[in-house]
């Protein structure tokens, strides 16, 4: 039974991730405020609330690679159960996000509630991306180091991020955030960063040596400060600056 535990984490997961996928279409009424001479669509509260079952979805992702070390628990099985509940809670969830966003966007245009399915759909890029993503990263034994790509979790955060952003309006971004091109221009370029082959470093430290560990000192740093001071908007920046800092380094698979 304790050899289950790591796996009931991983269930728990996909529980989360599934939690988040309601939330995110039980939207209810969109309605329309002024902000700056635009008309601007509100979010609809319970898309905040998908977006907070997909951070949980992260956290316990985390812990159950760790609960599986801890009672030597690490299976086949394991793995490819974490990969399945992945596609949902940081591929599938997120996707919807999208979809909404662009839905949001467009209602914001005229004669917008008439928009064609067909111009919301690129939002599925990104759970295609990350299911492409997990399978080739379950039989590429040479990830164990660092990673070919983004990792689907990483999207997912970002992704999640967004809804929250536009709760607090930081910086007066949601109007730049709810324009249609930014978001197709995010849904290309996270599937593009997901299915790449970019190097990019494992966040974990075998050692705990600054020269051994530069790149992820700085990102720890960096980020707690960015924490303080941009709050949620932190999560972009610390992703960009995880990208670059794997670039600058030059992580060895």
């Amino acid at each position: 039974m304790i050899k289950q535990i790591p796996n009931l984490f991983t269930l728990l997961n996909l529980v989360f991730g599934c939690l988040a996928i309601i939330c995110i279409l039980q939207t209810g009424e969109t309605f329309m405020i002024m902000q700056e001479g635009q008309w601007i669509a509100q979010l609809p509260e319970k898309i905040w609330w998908g977006s907070i079952c997909i951070f949980i979805a992260a956290a316990i992702d985390f812990l159950d690679g760790f609960v599986a070390r801890l009672f030597k628990a690490t299976s086949p099985l394991g793995a490819q159960l974490d990969s399945l509940a992945d596609v949902v809670s940081f591929g599938v969830a997120p996707g919807l996000i999208m979809y909404q966003l662009l839905r949001i966007s467009f209602i914001g245009e005229e004669s917008g509630l008439d928009t064609y399915v067909l111009y919301l759909m690129p939002a599925l890029l990104i759970p295609c991306a990350g299911a492409y993503r997990l399978a080739r990263f379950n039989i590429d034994p040479q990830q164990s180091e660092g990673f070919k790509g983004v990792p689907i979790p990483a999207v997912g955060l970002i992704v999640a991020s967004l809804p929250i952003i536009l709760l607090y309006n930081y910086f007066g971004l949601t109007p730049l955030i709810l324009n249609k091109w930014v978001l197709y221009s995010l849904i290309v370029l996270l599937s593009y960063l997901m299915v790449s082959t970019l190097p990019l470093m494992a966040l974990k430290f075998k050692n705990f040596s600054f020269k051994d560990n530069a790149a992820k000192f700085i990102l720890l740093a960096t980020g707690i400060v960015a924490a303080i001071l941009l709050k949620w908007l932190a999560i972009p920046v610390v992703f960009v600056l995880y990208i670059v800092l794997s670039l600058s380094f030059k992580t060895k698979r």
